[in-house]
């Protein structure tokens, strides 16, 4: 109950029995007068109490619904990205006035790297996850977001745990192209589907070179280190970050170089909307996919088509290489 509705139901209990108080007061003995005005404190103090009561609860967490977006979007400049990101970690504030665990930062790579090669890059600085994608040549493949504290170890392992779940994938693809009949596009869509889990499984089994950014945190000195190696291209400071779980970071892909834009297939007919998330079995591996409850979902999926049964799920967001000429894409709410 709200102080106010509180305060209101007092007034309309006490206020009568307060006023005739009030009244006898000026009609009764002394000793009368005594027993009314201890009364009339002893009311005083339930009420004090009771307001006291009210505003002395919990105020919850403040930055519940709160999302902190790091990264780019659909039709940002990709070269104004960097340089903002150049100009914000330049004028990152010292030690003196940074946490002592240090400043998150978004750390995009030139280059997509094997998990072998991020020690060189990460080595030195505290990683929380990384982003990882299969760089098929004009197919969308889904981005992966890969909770990783021991580089290269936990990110092999995860790779292992998505490549198992891109065969389920590819296997249940396949299952509808075999069930739909009568339907040229969308088995079509299915065998597509089919294809590019079958690829993508085979390149996180093999440990590929699919790692292209990573979310770390670190003092001020140690990201401008790091941004100054050869395979980074841009170290994004976040130090209004401090949930990962309702932050959503959005890296830019290596081949994005003018502005970002909505993903293209070109083994997908061009008159067919852009396909969903993920197959109607499939599921993200709780290790190597990382969400939040309040925050958007971060992972994207490889193509999918319009799903025809209930049991299907929703369409997420789903990012590719820069293109011209992508298809526009549904996205849900999370």
């Amino acid at each position: 109950m709200r102080a106010g509705d509180l305060l209101r139901q007092i007034d309309q209990r006490l206020l009568p029995l307060l006023s005739q108080v009030v009244a006898r007061l000026g009609e009764t003995s002394a000793r009368s007068r005594v027993l009314a005005g201890t009364a009339l404190l002893s009311v005083t103090a339930v009420l004090l109490t009771a307001v006291w009561a009210a505003d002395d609860r919990p105020l919850g967490d403040p930055t519940v619904g709160e999302v902190t977006r790091v990264g780019v979007v659909d039709g940002d400049s990709v070269p104004g990205y960097l340089r903002a990101a150049a100009a914000d970690l330049a004028a990152l504030a010292e030690p003196a006035a940074t946490p002592a665990d240090g400043t998150y930062a978004l750390v995009s790579l030139d280059s997509y790297l094997a998990p072998q090669g991020l020690d060189a890059v990460l080595g030195d600085v505290s990683v929380a996850a990384v982003f990882g994608r299969v760089p098929l040549p004009g197919r969308q493949t889904e981005i992966v977001r890969i909770p990783a504290q021991r580089v290269p170890e936990d990110v092999i392992a995860a790779m292992a745990e998505v490549a198992a779940r891109k065969d389920r994938e590819a296997a249940d693809y396949r299952a509808r192209v075999a069930a739909t009949t009568g339907d040229a596009e969308l088995r079509q869509l299915y065998a597509s589907g089919a294809e590019v889990a079958d690829a993508e499984a085979a390149a996180y089994r093999a440990g590929c070179a699919c790692v292209y950014a990573a979310v770390v945190r670190a003092q001020p000195a140690t990201l401008r280190a790091v941004a100054s190696r050869r395979a980074v291209r841009a170290v994004d400071p976040a130090p209004e970050v401090h949930r990962l779980d309702r932050t959503v970071f959005t890296p830019p892909l290596p081949e994005q170089r003018d502005v970002v834009r909505p993903p293209a297939d070109a083994a997908l007919p061009e008159a067919t909307p852009s396909p969903s998330a993920s197959s109607p079995t499939a599921s993200p591996s709780p290790t190597a996919v990382e969400s939040s409850e309040p925050a958007p979902a971060v992972t994207e999926s490889s193509p999918t088509p319009e799903q025809e049964t209930p049991s299907a799920p929703p369409p997420t967001v789903t990012t590719s290489p820069d293109a011209s000429g992508g298809r526009p894409v549904q996205a849900t709410q999370s």
